[in-house]
């Protein structure tokens, strides 16, 4: 039995989610339909687009994302602790860049002369707007009802775009993290879309390769911090350490060769033996090359519902009382 979406997220375990949504119908969500001769690829940039602006809106960060033909990939990263810390103009004004609101907000944002009686419910909205715009299922319900209507008009149809509510994948801890965003920025690259991850369109790490080389290109320099990096992606903040600012907790040139070392060895054309010299964010997290490459290929299929460490399964099923471990196979043998 599918379990409730408040079963399955806890931002108390951790703030980061994989969700995987799928299009229902056979035309596609984006690429080329042979019976009908017509071509959505036009949607993989206009779903990019919605996804990067939503989480500019959202206190939601995107890890990474990936735009396949029938379905795409997002790993998020929900910022509570910013939600609760903002001001109230501030969640008023986020929350319409997506709803009408009402006439007292409109009023709030305005400066206008608000009454006593409607300062009560102003609170009620942006006490509910406020814990909205941190949650991963409205963020996913407004990305999808909006690629959803868009395609229907396109389509001139109704019904069901999308095949059931999203899916979605509790990750753990740092290496159930690493090897998800590695598993969906590879998806093209799994899939024979492309050779390359800088040849692998409406891909997180495409975007994260053509901002690096081209700040390193205008300054002559090649560095990885904050600056060197969209700004629509969540950072790579770097190893941990003291002080450490907000971001993925690896080097991004590191992780750039971990993509690059393991898609030359995945694709169907480029069999082998795995090479002697293995990135360091491998040894880092203390990953063997062959329980990576499975991780890298087999992701989806090896964890339902949560991944990480047994001790992250043991902390997540004690948060929510519950008796079963699952993945317990497959997070002893590929995480240790």
């Amino acid at each position: 039995m599918t379990k409730p979406r408040k079963q399955q997220i806890s931002l108390d375990t951790t703030p980061f989610y994989h969700c995987i949504t799928r299009c229902v119908r056979h035309s596609f969500l984006c690429g080329f339909d042979k019976l009908s001769g017509r071509s959505f690829e036009h949607r993989r940039q206009q779903i990019q687009d919605d996804m990067l602006r939503l989480a500019s809106v959202f206190y939601i960060d995107i890890a990474a994302f990936c735009v396949m033909s029938n379905h795409y990939h997002l790993v998020l990263h929900a910022r509570r602790d910013d939600s609760i810390a903002d001001t109230p103009r501030s969640i008023v004004y986020r929350a319409h860049q997506i709803i009408a609101g009402t006439e007292v907000t409109r009023k709030f944002l305005k400066n206008e002369l608000i009454e006593p009686w409607e300062h009560e419910q102003l609170n009620v909205f942006v006490d509910t707007w406020r814990t909205r715009l941190f949650n991963i299922s409205w963020f996913m319900k407004f990305l999808n009802e909006g690629i959803a209507r868009r395609a229907n008009k396109e389509d001139d149809c109704t019904g069901h775009f999308w095949e059931a509510r999203y899916k979605s994948q509790t990750l753990l801890d740092e290496k159930a993290v690493l090897s998800c965003t590695a598993y969906v920025d590879l998806n093209p690259i799994r899939a024979a879309m492309a050779p390359t991850p800088e040849q692998s369109d409406h891909t997180s790490i495409q975007l994260r390769i053509e901002y690096w080389k081209n700040k390193a290109a205008g300054t002559g320099t090649t560095d990885d911090s904050e600056d060197y990096q969209p700004k629509s992606l969540m950072p790579f903040a770097g190893k941990p350490r003291q002080s450490m600012p907000p971001g993925l907790e690896f080097n991004l040139i590191d992780y750039i060769e971990l993509i690059d070392w393991t898609g030359r060895i995945i694709r169907a054309d480029k069999r082998g033996s795995i090479p002697d010299d293995l990135p360091p964010i491998i040894q880092r997290i203390d990953i063997s090359p062959e329980h990576w490459l499975e991780l890298a290929t087999h992701f989806e299929d090896r964890f339902k519902g949560m991944a990480g460490s047994i001790q992250s399964l043991k902390t997540m099923c004690a948060n929510f009382g519950l008796k079963r471990m699952a993945n317990l196979a497959s997070s002893k043998l590929l995480f240790g």
